[in-house]
């Protein structure tokens, strides 16, 4: 009797198994500076909903939160007004999803991205442009076969005034805003804005509230933050409005 051989599969990379994906790897659109581009399928985000996030961090040796008390986070938030190592408003907990997709980044966890083979991902999900940096920080042409291989997205940019900006980000990202006569300078130029706002501001002409925040409908289910579609207003709340506030003093935007 002649035994039989059994052969063990493979196993097979699966939706549910896989962590993510490198995007890009080079230099900073507004640096020059090493940066990464990852892409991770699942997040717990309340706000968002489970949207596929794209993380953009600096490639270097220094973790997220070095980086930011290092003061040299210009590679992947630019001149951003809010960042950390300025002292501002940013609300994103840099020892926390930054610092586990970083680490996870440096051990290698990511595959590289290939669309021919990838795709698959997040052809039926919602892509949010830079969970943490500045999608400009990126060469255009990456975000851009994202967005277009996605469902659907959302996606921020405050370079639009950064010397290196590629205009062509006002087609896929709202412009941040910090005050209605920013917001106005970037829609005379062809740009849909997300304005942050302070508590007791009005609406400016041919703005919405934030649906998370009116209505608490997530991004994954709204859509309207994808660069084309409206002009979006939030209101900042609790510690963040005092630095919100007061680095718009600093720059003469309010009394």
């Amino acid at each position: 009797m002649t035994a039989m051989l059994t052969i063990k599969n493979k196993p097979q990379t699966t939706k549910a198994s896989t962590l993510g994906f490198v995007l890009y790897e080079g230099p900073s659109m507004l640096t020059g500076s090493p940066i990464v581009a990852v892409l991770t399928l699942k997040t717990s985000n309340r706000k968002t909903g489970n949207m596929a996030q794209v993380w953009i961090l600096d490639a270097g040796e220094l973790t997220p939160v070095q980086l930011s008390q290092a003061k040299r986070d210009e590679s992947i938030c630019g001149n951003c007004i809010h960042r950390q190592s300025l002292g501002g408003a940013c609300y994103v907990n840099l020892g926390q999803a930054p610092m586990a997709v970083y680490k996870a980044y440096k051990n290698g966890r990511y595959t590289k991205y290939n669309a021919a083979i990838h795709s698959h991902y997040i052809s039926t999900r919602q892509v949010r442009l830079g969970a943490y940096g500045d999608p400009a920080a990126v060469p255009f042409e990456v975000m851009q076969a994202i967005t277009e291989q996605a469902e659907g997205h959302t996606g921020y940019t405050h370079q639009a005034a950064h010397k290196a900006f590629d205009t062509r980000f006002m087609g896929i990202c709202m412009v941040s805003a910090d005050t209605p006569k920013q917001a106005a300078k970037w829609q005379a130029k062809g740009a849909h804005t997300f304005r942050v706002a302070l508590a007791g501001d009005s609406l400016a002409d041919g703005e919405v509230e934030c649906l998370a925040d009116s209505k608490g409908i997530q991004c994954v289910d709204c859509g309207l933050c994808n660069g084309i579609k409206g002009n979006v207003a939030i209101t900042v709340h609790g510690s963040r409005a005092k630095s919100f506030k007061s680095n718009l003093i600093q720059l003469n935007e309010v009394a």
